[in-house]
């Protein structure tokens, strides 16, 4: 169900010292507002200037601003948040975000911070889903975002992610406190924007209740993408790395799917598009003979029969 913005922070309890990812738009400042009254003297901010736009500038100083009305320590870095040539921007961004957010939290203060707080909140959560679903995503791009996990040797929570974004607006207008308005934010080009703009209205028309239900469908999807990948754990440990062929052909073609696309995802950073990964099963299962060959495009690089396993370079 979905939480109040004082609820969703009583609930909360991360271990100290905390940062907490600020870029000065609402979301962020509402949660760094709530985690500095809470536990005083314990929350450093972190911001990734991304260099992508001309008002990023302004974005840092009214975060400075606003940490040094409040008393809190800011930790910023300027990163290069380019997308290479087939990469989605938002990916490459995101990707970014993350790797400067940890190095941030390692590197500045006396210690380092245990654990980082991301403003995400039921909304994003909704728009997410819905992207990976206009993407024909599978079960872990459905599962969209978890609200606690470890990466890195940090602790990460997304504390609002059962709050409706329009409850942390109100609640941050009542402190009275300011923020910074994205204007990328109302850029239809980008899909997110159309389905926060569009979508999402059209959905509390129709389902009032969507953003709870969406996450529970996120958390079936969470707990299915766990016992898949148990299952590939298993399957690829009795097939060998990298896999027999033999071993692969012995496993039903979901089965095999699973395995391959953990294998290549683990072992080589490689994600088969459907298309591809629907011809290696294919030869897979046609190779019944010492001469049979394989040498297939997966992700960046190729699958190729080397002997009796499966192998794959780039």
């Amino acid at each position: 169900m979905t939480q109040s913005f004082d609820a969703a922070i009583a609930a909360f309890a991360p271990a100290l010292p905390l940062g907490v990812g600020l870029s000065g738009g609402a979301d962020s400042v509402a949660l760094l507002l709530a985690c500095h009254r809470r536990w005083p003297g314990q929350v450093h901010a972190l911001h990734v200037h991304h260099g992508l736009q001309a008002a990023a500038d302004g974005f840092l100083a009214h975060c400075r601003q606003l940490c040094e009305d409040l008393g809190v320590p800011l930790h910023a870095t300027l990163v290069d948040a380019r997308n290479a040539r087939g990469d989605s921007p938002e990916d490459a961004a995101r990707r970014a975000r993350y790797r400067a957010l940890q190095l941030l939290a390692l590197n500045e203060g006396a210690a380092p911070l245990r654990s980082i707080a991301i403003a995400q909140h039921a909304d994003d959560q909704v728009e997410t889903v819905l992207l990976a679903l206009s993407r024909g995503a599978g079960m872990p791009g459905l599962a969209a975002m978890p609200q606690h996990w470890t990466w890195g040797g940090i602790d990460w929570h997304r504390p609002l992610l059962r709050v409706a974004g329009g409850d942390v607006r109100v609640w941050l207008m009542e402190q009275g406190v300011p923020w910074v308005e994205d204007p990328t934010n109302a850029d239809e080009r980008f899909t997110r924007n159309r389905i926060r703009r569009q979508l999402l209205p059209a959905l509390q028309t129709v389902f009032p209740g969507f953003r709870d239900t969406f996450a529970r469908s996120a958390s079936h999807a969470a707990q299915a993408a766990e016992l898949l990948h148990d299952l590939a754990v298993q399957d690829l440990a009795a097939a060998g790395t990298p896999p027999r062929i033999a071993s692969l052909q012995s496993l039903s073609r979901a089965r095999q799917a699973n395995l391959l696309r953990h294998w290549l995802r683990q072992h080589h950073g490689a994600t088969p598009q459907a298309a591809q990964l629907d011809e290696l099963l294919d030869q897979i299962a046609a190779c019944r003979t010492r001469g049979h060959r394989i040498h297939i495009k997966v992700g960046t690089g190729f699958a190729v029969r080397e002997g009796d396993v499966l192998g794959w370079y780039n």
